[in-house]
């Protein structure tokens, strides 16, 4: 072998190695990934759309929710990611069937669509929330029923 292939192989052979180790260290420091929710569509099947004409606000919150407590009719103005972390939810989406989920559930909320949340549980409920907002868009507000 004539110098240039030696030195393209051992680059081979060191960007392999690399490689390998690189991957080993990330599976060591990097627990493994859970898939909660991903898709181009909410939970009542409305395509997923950004706010665009102002700047982009991300807004995480936690929700509690007392048993027996309902959170109110209401739509949302951006897309939302919500993960329940304890107690039992139930939601009623106007012109859609109702949806029960327990801790660990997790879903693309409707935004357009009215609904409304009820702890149906003995524990108060909590749900981790994440508004992919805008700002001065409401990333919540309350249906306006007929």
């Amino acid at each position: 072998m004539n110098r240039a292939k030696h030195v393209s192989f051992a680059t081979l052979v060191v960007t392999a190695i690399c490689f390998t180790l690189g991957l080993a260290i990330a599976r060591e420091f990097y627990p493994a990934v859970q898939p909660l929710a991903s898709g181009g569509t909410n939970i009542v099947g409305e395509k997923i759309v950004y706010p665009t004409k102002t700047p982009a606000k991300v807004t995480s919150v936690i929700v509690t929710l007392e048993p027996g407590k309902e959170t109110g009719w209401h739509t949302h103005g951006a897309p939302l990611f919500a993960y329940v972390m304890r107690g039992d939810l139930e939601i009623h989406y106007k012109g859609h069937p109702t949806k029960t989920f327990k801790p660990g559930d997790s879903l693309l909320e409707a935004m357009m669509v009215e609904h409304n949340g009820r702890n149906t549980g003995k524990d108060p409920v909590r749900i981790l929330v994440v508004f992919m907002g805008a700002e001065g868009v409401a990333n919540t507000s309350a249906a306006k029923l007929e």
